[in-house]
C-alpha cells in the first residue's frame, strides 16, 4: 500500500491576489493642488531646510552636536573651514525659530 503524497496547497485555500494597476470601476478626481502662495512659501522653506541639514551631515565643519548651528559655523570659520556664506545668511535672518537655529541632534541628549 502506498501513502499518496499530498502537496501543501492542498491544505491551504489558494487565494489570487488582484493586480495592481488593473482597477476597474469609478476613478476618483484628483486632488486639487494646494495655493500657490502656501505652496511657494513650504517649499522655500523645506529647501532651506534640506540646506541646513547638509551643513549639519557635513563633517568638515566639526561637530555639531551640543552647539547650535550658527556657533558651529562660525567655529569652522574660526578654523578656516571656510563654510558656506549662504548657510550663515539663512541663520542670521531666521534666528527666532528653533528648527533653523538648532541641528539635527539638538533633540537627543548628549
Amino acid at each position: 500500500m502506498t501513502t499518496k503524497h499530498r502537496l501543501i496547497t492542498d491544505s491551504f485555500k489558494v487565494v489570487k491576489k488582484a493586480r495592481r494597476g488593473t482597477k476597474r470601476g469609478k476613478r476618483s478626481p484628483p486632488p486639487s493642488p494646494p495655493p500657490q502662495e502656501e505652496a511657494e512659501t513650504k517649499s522655500v522653506r523645506e529647501e532651506e531646510l534640506q540646506q541646513l541639514k547638509q551643513f549639519d551631515l557635513d563633517w568638515r565643519f566639526g561637530p555639531c552636536t551640543g552647539i547650535s548651528r550658527l556657533q558651529r559655523w562660525e567655529r569652522a570659520k574660526l578654523h578656516g573651514m571656510n563654510p558656506p556664506e549662504e548657510i550663515r545668511e539663512l541663520l542670521l535672518q531666521t534666528q527666532i525659530d528653533s528648527e533653523y537655529t538648532q541641528s539635527l541632534w539638538s533633540d537627543y541628549p548628549l
